[in-house]
């Protein structure tokens, strides 16, 4: 099989969980280091599916990597080869499928609860699922493309993930991993303590300590998610 393509933006937000998942299904993948200045792929048709993740910056900056990364992702979409969006990846996916991102009435940042959608697309996602408490650190959200289903919204996000096929998007991270969270939670300090007050808002201390207990749930809805996604991926 072709390999996963892996797009990172910035160093701090790379694969995360997500790699360990292919990594334990022995499933290929390859890390293109768009923060780094890899060259964005122009045929989606050499990789197995695609998978965009996290970063500081919006979809509608003017940055050069953008608009082929849109290309690309029409380009897989076309192809019905898989892909997966997380956060600022999930704002690129839609943003590549005609919808609408704009800023949300707050930032939402921390562990905070993401509620299933009661629709059989939900189910086919999430199985039983009906809540979990999702990890959050986002200041934008994106509209539904057309024809796409919700699947998951939170009481300060509306759109917290859809999917339209077999391509996945996500507002908030499943990916997350104890070191990534550690390690945002040191960079956006700065970020944290001007949001503090904000009920939305956690501060690095409350994220801290529910990580023990909620990185396995989290990880366990992740498991689901990737298990569904990777079941569409495009074989040689």
């Amino acid at each position: 099989m072709k390999p996963v393509a892996i797009f990172r933006h910035i160093a701090t937000e790379g694969p995360g969980y997500f790699s360990e998942f292919l990594d334990e299904r022995g499933i290929l993948w390859q890390l293109i280091r768009v923060d780094e200045g890899d060259a964005v792929p122009k045929d989606a048709g050499k990789f197995s599916g695609l998978v965009f993740m996290g970063g500081p910056m919006s979809v509608n900056d003017d940055l050069p990597w953008i608009p082929p990364l849109l290309e690309l992702i029409r380009d897989a979409v076309a192809r019905d080869i898989p892909v997966l969006g997380h956060c600022l990846g999930g704002q690129l996916v839609s943003k590549a499928l005609g919808s609408v991102v704009t800023r949300n009435p707050t930032r939402e940042i921390g562990w905070g609860e993401a509620n299933v959608s009661g629709s059989n697309e939900a189910r086919a996602w999430f199985g039983d699922t009906q809540s979990f408490e999702a990890f959050h650190w986002h200041g934008e959200t994106f509209s539904l493309p057309q024809g796409a289903a919700l699947l998951l919204s939170s009481a300060h996000c509306a759109t917290q993930a859809y999917a339209l096929g077999k391509h996945l998007a996500l507002q908030c991270h499943v990916e997350m991993t104890e070191q990534m969270i550690r390690e945002w939670c040191e960079v956006g300090a700065r970020e944290l303590a001007a949001n503090a007050g904000n009920p939305a808002v956690q501060s690095g201390a409350a994220m801290l300590d529910q990580m023990a207990d909620e990185l396995p749930q989290l990880h366990a809805v992740a498991r689901k998610l990737y298990q569904r996604w990777v079941a569409g991926l495009v074989s040689d």
